[in-house]
């Protein structure tokens, strides 16, 4: 991993799920604010190896005001990182619905939301940014229902539509949020990054109601690149996320993610890291989850669009046996994906 951010011409951006979404509202705040959480510390020093000019940020409790990301902003510039540009959105994650949505024959739990959620906005998404975000002109399709979504897989159960008409009827399709938010970038110009947060394909039962919306939830920017959900840009964009899918191992419908990295129209570091290899003999990987099930996978990703020129790439994973690759596992069991880009 180069240690620095990206030269003066070029851009570094970084996707990062931090893991740090907590059991209550406020909490996250609080341990923030406190400057005591291991967990917190070791995510700040994983951002600080990475030194990334845009950083996509996922698992981050979203409250109103902000408060959490702005304190996080604020212990980042302890450790040589200023992000003065942010943007962040309520969720689906936690929005209660009053229905019973995951078919268990109950309302008002976790998983009766919109997504699985203790409160609203648990386990958000938030951008941070060196340079200007055009917030009045994001486009948030986080409210889009998934019936919305051509050709979608809507669950079914006995021929029957899955947990209820009801139910799909308010169903959104995003479990986190699906955002194109706009950077402006000296020397560059506008910068599109394309961002959300999959549902993971598990957690279900025969319907796959995860497996098919996390599938959804990936194809939506092949639809929304056509122009299926208003403009889109052409050129110098960026795919990243915590897509929760990986081609060639894990749970879940492959043709969506095998779409998305074989299309023209974005390209494909393969950004790789050291530790992976020592640990599994596959440098691709980019979560370090309970072996043998579901194991170390890929499933964090920066997808430049065809247009750029990748000048490098890497995963924040290193020897294991590193100061920083403590701090690595400390973090979260995802590992921050970053990539060089230059016009």
């Amino acid at each position: 991993m180069a240690a620095t951010g990206a030269d003066a011409d070029s851009l570094r951006v970084a996707t990062f799920n931090t893991e740090l979404a907590r059991r209550g509202p406020g909490l996250l705040l609080r341990d923030i604010a406190r400057g005591e959480d291991a967990q917190v510390t070791a995510t700040l020093q994983v951002i600080a190896a990475a030194h990334p000019d845009v950083l996509v940020l996922q698992g981050f409790d979203y409250d109103l005001t902000g408060a959490a990301l702005t304190a996080y902003q604020r212990a980042l510039t302890a450790w040589d990182i200023d992000f003065p540009y942010s943007f962040a959105a309520r969720p689906n994650t936690g929005m209660a619905t009053g229905l019973d949505m995951d078919g268990d024959g109950r309302r008002g739990g976790p998983r009766d939301a919109q997504s699985y959620g203790r409160f609203s906005g648990q386990g958000g998404m938030a951008v941070l940014s060196r340079y200007p975000i055009d917030v009045d002109a994001v486009q948030d399709f986080t409210d889009m229902l998934w019936r919305e979504v051509p050709d979608a897989l809507l669950p079914q159960a006995d021929g029957e539509p899955f947990p209820s008409e009801e139910a799909q009827a308010i169903q959104r399709l995003s479990t986190t949020a699906h955002w194109a938010v706009p950077i402006d970038v000296p020397d560059i110009g506008r910068v599109t990054i394309m961002t959300f947060h999959a549902s993971p394909p598990v957690f279900d039962g025969p319907e796959d109601r995860n497996g098919r919306r996390n599938h959804d939830e990936i194809t939506f920017w092949q639809h929304y690149l056509a122009g299926s959900f208003g403009p889109a840009p052409q050129d110098r964009f960026i795919l990243m996320g915590d897509f929760n899918q990986d081609r060639r191992g894990g749970e879940g419908i492959k043709a969506a993610i095998t779409t998305t990295l074989d299309d023209p129209r974005l390209q494909d570091p393969l950004p790789r890291s050291p530790g992976s290899d020592i640990i599994t003999g596959d440098p691709f990987d980019t979560a370090d989850w309970d072996d043998p099930i579901p194991g170390n996978l890929r499933v964090d990703y920066v997808l430049p669009s065809a247009d750029w020129r990748v000048l490098g790439s890497g995963v924040v994973w290193p020897d294991p046996e590193t100061p920083l690759g403590q701090a690595v596992e400390i973090a979260s069991r995802h590992r921050l994906v970053w990539v060089d880009i230059a016009r």
